[in-house]
């Protein structure tokens, strides 16, 4: 059975004005802990990566081991445009102690199917830690088809991946076609229950953030085949899950820990930037319906 199973948090990268708050690190994935968080993921999508330094990069993955412990497992995010950068991205991670590596498809090159299969291909040889893919073309531009992700499934240390092309059919294919042990994580929370109904192992959450034991509820109650409740969670979650995303993330995801009193800052890296004040108080509005705040 993966490792890779359940609400894995997608964590987010807290600052204060501008420099990275390592306190504000620990606090939140203490709180992640407490509440049943089944693993981190640091320096994704959500961690704001494309706007740390790679010391920046290599601090935030060695605190967060640090910090967990071993208590559960951590998916460091080391994909990069560049297949050299990601190799040296990886190999910090594996030496750091991390469970896994987080790789997206590479960004902005826009690679073709065989391009995409070389990539990870090169950095699953370089680097002999477990590699779990990232696919999400609403950030990439490249979609990386079924058929590659069940050619990269043959190479030994590539075992999962994260789907956020929120398409159940896709998604179908994905685990039609690849091994019975490879996870195939939704990314989309609000995908995630339908990826574990039709055979996935759990979801990379940005939800969790704010809510990681309801997505840690429902997930364990998913992968237990218990849909009445999983359901139950996926609704009460499902308005939340939607505000994560009014502006792009992690805007909404920092702005709402740092209302619920979990970060001293929500203001993002620019060039993101501090949420519209009428989404603020949209936001505002759902945490008070989930009583977060």
């Amino acid at each position: 059975m993966t490792k890779f199973r359940g609400a894995f948090v997608a964590i987010v990268t807290p600052f204060i004005d501008g420099k990275l708050d390592e306190k504000g690190l620990i606090d939140l994935i203490e709180f992640q802990l407490a509440n049943g968080t089944h693993g981190i993921v640091p320096c994704g999508t959500t961690g704001e990566s494309a706007t740390l330094s790679h010391e920046e990069h290599h601090r935030v993955v060695e605190l967060t081991i640090k910090t967990v412990k071993g208590r559960v497992p951590v998916l460091a995010g080391t994909g990069s445009n560049s297949t050299e950068e990601s190799i040296e991205l990886t190999r910090h991670a594996k030496k750091a102690g991390a469970d896994g590596a987080l790789m997206i498809t590479p960004y902005y090159n826009k690679p073709t199917q065989e391009g995409l299969y070389q990539h990870f291909k090169a950095v699953a040889e370089a680097v002999n830690i477990p590699i779990i893919l990232y696919n999400v073309p609403s950030r990439t531009s490249v979609n990386m088809l079924p058929e590659t992700v069940a050619r990269c499934a043959k190479i030994k240390n590539i075992v999962g991946v994260k789907e956020a092309t929120a398409d159940l059919n896709q998604i179908s294919q994905v685990i039609r076609l690849c091994p019975k042990s490879f996870a195939v994580l939704s990314g989309d929370d609000f995908t995630s229950m339908a990826t574990v109904a039709i055979g996935g192992a759990g979801v990379i959450s940005v939800t969790s953030n704010v809510a990681p034991k309801d997505m840690a509820g429902m997930m364990d109650a998913a992968l237990a085949g218990d849909f009445a409740k999983a359901r139950k969670l996926h609704y009460k979650l499902f308005p939340l899950m939607g505000a994560m995303f009014i502006e792009t993330n992690p805007t909404p995801a920092k702005t709402a820990l740092a209302l619920m009193g979990k970060i001293k800052s929500g203001t993002p890296r620019l060039p993101l930037c501090k949420m519209g004040d009428a989404n603020v108080e949209k936001l505002r509005k759902v945490l008070a319906e989930c009583k977060l705040i």
